[in-house]
């Protein structure tokens, strides 16, 4: 049995399954979740022949009842969590006049409302592993757009903000038990999710999976008393 665990959502590709694959290699015990079983069973396949031990879980970050079978299956299988990865999230792009209330709901459901469920229903775990050793780490997927509202992507900029805004307040409420919370804010990265800018934004100048993955993994190595609230990931040449 590993002697630590973490729970990644939405980790059936890119960041997300960058951040599990590093997670294996640091030796983590795994849960991943994600809404599509045939994505989310390959990329399990993909990591149990790297040597990584995990349970997958398909689940709809958008349901209360899932998220909480999630925790549960999880829980059952590993006893503990020493990180939380809230990486699922939706982006879909509207002029303002042209908002569909269905989508609007759906981003904010997947984007913010899932984080807040995840850290409700594991916070105790959090707190006994941030008791043990206080390092236990939750890492919230937030955007380069949640530093700077972009027009057509204005719900998915607010839920994004709205992580960092959560992220502070979760590093002043639960510091003190041990628990740290960064919100990560990349700009486009080469994943499936960013197809639709590479006309404008060229696939090889992208940032990179393994960038975010590995900044996390640099915050693994921190020490109990080193809190990172943020991080930035820009495209060189790119302000906010």
């Amino acid at each position: 049995m590993p002697e630590r665990a973490a729970l990644v959502t939405g980790a059936s590709r890119g960041i997300r399954l960058a951040i599990a694959r590093m997670l294996g290699e640091e030796g983590y015990g795994l849960t991943l979740a994600a809404r599509r079983p045939e994505k989310l069973a390959e990329a399990a396949a993909g990591l149990r022949e790297a040597g990584c031990e995990l349970e997958e879980v398909a689940a709809n970050m958008a349901d209360e009842a899932d998220v909480q079978r999630v925790v549960a299956a999880h829980r059952e299988r590993w006893g503990r969590l020493d990180v939380l990865v809230n990486n699922a999230g939706v982006g879909i792009g509207s002029d303002v006049a042209e908002l569909v209330t269905k989508r609007v709901d759906m981003q904010l459901d997947v984007n913010l409302r899932a984080i807040i469920l995840f850290y409700r229903e594991c916070t105790d775990l959090l707190r006994a592993a941030g008791a043990e050793h206080r390092n236990a780490l939750v890492v919230n997927m937030s955007s380069i757009s949640g530093k700077s509202g972009q027009p057509w992507l204005s719900v998915y900029s607010a839920t994004k903000a709205a992580v960092v805004g959560w992220t502070q307040a979760m590093n002043k409420e639960l510091n003190n038990d041990g628990i740290k919370s960064v919100a990560l804010c990349p700009g486009f990265v080469d994943t499936p999710m960013s197809e639709f800018v590479r006309e404008h934004v060229p696939q090889e100048e992208m940032i990179r999976p393994e960038d975010i993955s590995e900044a996390v993994r640099y915050l693994l190595k921190t020490s109990p008393y080193c809190v990172v609230p943020e991080i930035v990931f820009q495209r060189r040449g790119e302000a906010l």
